[in-house]
Order: C-alpha cells, then structure tokens, then sequence
C-alpha cells in the first residue's frame, strides 16, 4: 500500500498529460487519482491507530542508508490531510481554472500530481535522507505552479521561492545531515532521537539552528520570504501551498527532527531559544498582516505567523505541546484552505482582491462570507471550530514547560489574528457596496462553492470529531 501511495499520484501525472486534448478526461483523471490516493492511504491507517508501523525498503544508497518507509502516527496524518484536502483542492481547482480561463491547465494538474507524490514521500519517509529528497522534489515539482502564469512578477516570485527554499536546505539542512550521519552513524528516525548522548549541548544547538533554518519551508523569519512571493500563483497553489502539501511539509519535518533525531528530552533541555524565535515571527508576521490590503498577502503573512505556533510546540517538546503541534497540522490545513478557497472565489466571482474593495460582498457572495468567517473562526482557534483544540493544547504545552510568557504570546497572537482575519467579514456584511456592484447573489462556480463549503464544513466537524487526531498524536509522546 506504500508502494501504491507513491505510485498513484505519478501513475495519474502521466495520463493527466495523455488525456490533455480532453479536458473533460484530464480533470476526471484528476479527481479519480485525488480519490484513490486517499483511500490508498486511509487503509493503512488502522494498523498505525493499533500500534502498527507498516514499512517499505526499495534501495540501500550506501551501507546503512536506504530509499526507506515508514508509516508512523505522525506521517499517517499529514498524508491523511495532504490526500483527502486534494480531492477538495481538485474540485475547486476545476471550477477556478475553468471559471478564470486560465492557460496551461493540464501543465497545471499534472505538476500537482506530482508535488502529491513528494508530499507523501515526505510523510511515510522512514529516514532523514528519504525526507530531504522528496523534500527537494517538492520544491521542484511546486516551481511551475508558482510560476504558472509566466508574467515578469509570476518569475519574479518563482526565482524567490526556488532561491529561498533550495538555498536553505543546500546550505544548512543538508550540513545537518550530513553531521548527524558522521555523529550518529544513522539517519534512521527513532524513538527517542538518535543524537542523545551523542555530542555536547553547544554542539546539539548548532544542529538544531541548522535544521530549523534549513527547512525553509517551515516559514522562520528571516527565512519566509518565499511564501509571499508564492502568492503570483493561482488561487488552488496558494492552497497547495499553504494548507495541502508545501508548508505543513515544513513543520511536519520540523516535528519529525524534534521527536526522532533529537528526541524530546534532548530539546527540552536546548530548545527555548528556538520557542523565543517562532514567538518573534508569529507577532511580528500577524503585525505585518495588519498591514496588507491585498487578501492573499494577508493571508500569507498570517501562514507565517500560524507555521510558528507549530515549531512553538515542538521547540517546547512536552507531551501537550507535541499533541498540539501535530493536530495544528490538520486543523490549520482546513482553516486556511477556506481562506485561499473564499479569496480565490471572490477574484474569479467579483475580480477583487484588495479588502478595501469588498465592502458588502457578503450580500453578494453569502455562502463564500459564510465559509471566510468560519474559517477565520478556525485560524483564530475559537469554538466550534478545531482550531480551538490545537490552541489549546499549545497553551497547556507553555504552562508544562513553566513558560507563562509564552502563553501571553499565544494571546496575543489570537487577538492579533482576530484584528486581520474579522475585519473583511465585518465590512462584508454589514457596509454597504461600493459602486453598485454587489446587485444581486453572483457566487463563485459551483465547484469552487462547493469545495468552500466542504472545507467551511471539516473545521467544524475537526471540533467535534477531534478524538482520532488527538489519539494519533498521543502516540508520539
């Protein structure tokens, strides 16, 4: 099943691009890949929930160092997230591309076929070095999504992206493999962490400086300009980006390298300068957020700052922390989506992007205002939403770990995300429309009001369905 997990996305990029003289084909192939994906995946998801850890062995690089699989809880989460979210992002994406007449669509589906593939790479890796190659493939595979509308600014942000992302984990990830693999003489990922007891403290921060930093895609200021740069692309990238595949693949492998290379005894003895660092960029970026007019921007800058809440908890490496940590994956995944999922509706529906525009939107758009409050609501963390669950377990994670200023941070974190998030909300419900434009209910296509909702609808259902979540994560601890 590991296997057919790698396999399938592939499998579907290739007839994607057979079936490209036949939309209707090509996009059915689409959905069909999205699906089996999933199902592929969730049936090993009872074997993990029981203990299990299926594993999958295809080369040994070097003596020692194999192409190697591994479902554990954490990774069997994220490629639940990653794989379910794209059938929704699939369906969105048909109505959106179509919606916007956008050019390159089998170019287009198949590359986000492709990026899937690495995403569950990622997840089920059962080394450092597996990670770090579907890592990078990753980075590659997004690229011509980023720059998918081939303008002079759409290269312009491709060039940030691939610079920022290949340059941090070429100058510093890859260092800290390689040392880990000279210190350790494993790169295994292992209970308890394979560099404990393994070199000095100092040395063990330096490590972890180079880990931190070289997982670009985890968003730590200075590191993060790559993801506002990312919003040249299409609507269904930023959501790939930012709730699918690229960011949680950051803080997935930041989590993976706390739990299993380091191990968490390890970090709470070395980590507290990393928890001051992430709580810098979460209030620096949701200040900048503040500051953006455009929706997309907004909503990058709050990715920013919401990715730190999860590195947050890893650097506190407690038991609650950790379970917030790994269930602020799923329930930010689905938060977030929304946003990008309403921005995007509200571009192809009403062609505005700039908050100050969207006075009285709400009358025009219901359902779309509808899901951007729900999904604020989630981002927030307030019930009943899911978001309120991983928030809270954070909180309880600073109070474990005696780091009382930490949970001030974390509030005023939420009011910060309240001061960005609730503004287009208010004014889309209760202003009046500027220019006359909002006569009358004009939604977006019907697939993207439909993807929008299901997504609105998961945040809620994450509040209270949580318990597999909750459990899943426990397990890490």
């Amino acid at each position: 099943m590991i296997a057919y997990a790698l396999s399938i996305p592939l499998l579907g990029a290739l007839a994607i691009v057979a079936a490209s003289r036949w939309p209707n084909l090509r996009e059915t192939v689409t959905l069909v890949t999205a699906v089996a994906l999933f199902g592929v995946v969730a049936t090993l998801y009872p074997e993990v929930a029981a203990g299990g850890r299926p594993a999958l062995d295809l080369i040994e690089v070097l003596p020692g160092l194999s192409l190697a699989f591994e479902v554990e809880p954490l990774g069997m989460l994220f490629a639940l997230v990653a794989s379910f979210l794209w059938i929704v992002t699939s369906v969105y994406a048909i109505g959106y591309m179509r919606g916007n007449n956008e050019a390159n669509q089998t170019r287009f589906y198949a590359f986000f076929a492709v990026s899937l593939a690495a995403a569950v790479g990622i997840a089920f890796a059962a080394n450092m070095f597996t990670l770090f190659v579907f890592y990078e493939v990753l980075t590659l595979a997004t690229y011509p999504l980023v720059t998918h509308a081939g303008t002079p600014k759409a290269k312009a942000g491709g060039r940030t992206y691939l610079g920022v992302l290949l340059g941090t984990s070429i100058a510093f990830l890859l260092v800290a493999i390689i040392w880990t693999w000279l210190l350790a003489g494993t790169l295994d990922f292992t209970e308890g962490g394979i560099l404990t007891g393994r070199a000095s403290d100092g040395v063990l921060m330096v490590l972890l400086a180079l880990y931190m930093f070289g997982i670009g895609k985890a968003a730590l200021m200075p590191f993060h300009r790559w993801l506002p740069a990312a919003m040249v692309a299409p609507t269904p990238v930023s959501a790939l980006l930012h709730a699918v595949a690229v960011v949680k693949a950051g803080v997935f492998t930041v989590l993976k390298v706390v739990i299993y290379i380091f191990g968490i005894e390890t970090l709470q003895q070395i980590g507290l300068w990393l928890a001051w660092v992430a709580a810098f960029t979460l209030i620096v970026a949701s200040i900048v957020a503040l500051t953006k007019d455009n929706l997309k921007a907004r909503l990058a800058y709050s990715t920013v700052s919401q990715l730190s809440y999860i590195v947050l908890g890893a650097a506190l490496a407690n038991a609650w922390s950790i379970v917030g940590s790994g269930m602020h994956i799923a329930m930010h995944a689905f938060g977030k989506i929304t946003l990008f999922f309403c921005a995007g509706a509200i571009y192809v529906a009403a062609h505005k992007t700039e908050i100050s525009d969207m006075d009285g939107i709400g009358r025009r758009m219901p359902i779309t205002m509808l899901a951007y409050l729900v999904g604020a609501i989630a981002v927030i963390g307030l019930p009943p939403t899911g978001g309120s669950w991983s928030k809270l377990y954070l909180m309880m994670g600073t109070l474990d770990a005696g780091q009382a200023a930490l949970l001030w941070v974390l509030a005023a974190s939420t009011l910060l995300n309240i001061a960005y998030l609730m503004p287009l909300a208010a004014r889309g419900f209760l202003l009046p429309a500027k220019d006359g434009w909002a006569g009358g209910v004009a939604e977006a296509p019907m697939l993207c009001v439909i993807a929008l909702s299901l997504t609105a609808l998961g945040t809620i259902a994450l509040f209270f369905c949580a318990g597999p979540v909750t459990d899943l994560m426990r397990m890490l601890t």
